[in-house]
């Protein structure tokens, strides 16, 4: 085997399968509360509409073929499959990882985030063929890429992972 894998020293039998549990019901209420607000965007707004909230943040309806920040949407189609692939590779993988015990505990909430958003926005192509997209900030005429609850799961569980592994490699330095 070219990359041994064995179970995290931080992993109790014991309780592994319970914790498990919590994690997988965790990303499953996280992708069904980022559907819900999609499918609620979808009904109450028609594409490309917009509502204005406060200045600095507008509600929008839009589809994004691409990746994060409409990276690749106009790639011609064969990004879409790339993305469910690799989302579902991705999203599996640390699921698989957080049963089996593989993810540090310290890391699984971060872990938990990341596969979340990324299979929520698995279900998006899958569905549609494109991630509905729904929040906008804006400051004047500028506009950040409109995003939506998967997106900010994925970027607050990688902030998230950074932060930890920084407090754990400090912790270790000890």
């Amino acid at each position: 085997m070219l990359f041994p894998i064995t179970p995290n020293q931080h992993a109790d039998p014991s309780t592994l399968g319970r914790r498990a549990y919590f994690y997988l019901a965790l990303i499953a209420g996280l992708i069904a509360l980022d559907q819900a607000s999609k499918l609620m965007i979808q009904s109450i707004l028609p594409l490309y509409a917009q509502i204005e909230v406060f200045a600095g943040f507008n509600i929008v309806h839009v589809l994004n073929p691409g990746a994060a920040f409409s990276f690749l949407a106009d790639a011609g189609g064969w990004q879409r499959y790339f993305f469910t692939a690799a989302g579902l590779i991705i999203g599996f993988g640390i699921i698989v990882c957080l049963c089996l015990g593989f993810i540090k505990p310290s890391e699984r909430l971060p872990f938990s985030l990341i596969a979340a958003g990324g299979l929520a926005n698995v279900v998006d192509r899958l569905r549609i063929g494109a991630v509905v997209d729904y929040l906008d900030f804006y400051i004047a005429r500028w506009h950040w890429p409109a995003f939506n609850a998967a997106d900010t799961f994925v970027c607050c569980g990688a902030a998230l992972l950074i932060w930890v592994s920084y407090a754990d490699q400090k912790n270790d330095n000890k």
